[in-house]
């Protein structure tokens, strides 16, 4: 049976570090968002949407996913509930506007 070597131990205990640490990101910029759509500033919504996404993105990497999986994952459960009428999309058409919008970035 193997057996872990420092370094294999303390490279587990640094993504184990860096995934709680990329949790607290999220909430952090959560309430970032928050309090810039109190104030209505669109620069300060854009950032902290933006953080938002980056932080998601590298804690897939950090769990041991491709960043290909969540993009198919994203596309799937988009189309799904597209077709499912999602409320939101009924509404307004937002998932239709963003699955078009993915496609043209793929062109």
């Amino acid at each position: 049976m193997p057996h872990s070597t420092p370094q294999g131990e303390f490279d587990l205990a640094r993504n184990i570090r860096t995934i709680e640490w990329l949790k607290t990101q999220i909430l952090e910029q959560t309430s970032f968002l928050f309090k810039a759509m109190l104030q209505g500033s669109e620069e300060k919504i854009l950032e902290a949407l933006a953080g938002i996404i980056i932080t998601l993105c590298v804690l897939t990497r950090r769990l041991g996913l491709s960043f290909a999986r969540l993009e198919k994952k994203i596309l799937q459960q988009v189309k799904t509930n597209v077709e499912a009428e999602h409320e939101v999309e009924k509404w307004y058409g937002d998932l239709s506007a963003f699955l078009d919008y993915l496609a043209g970035m793929k062109r």
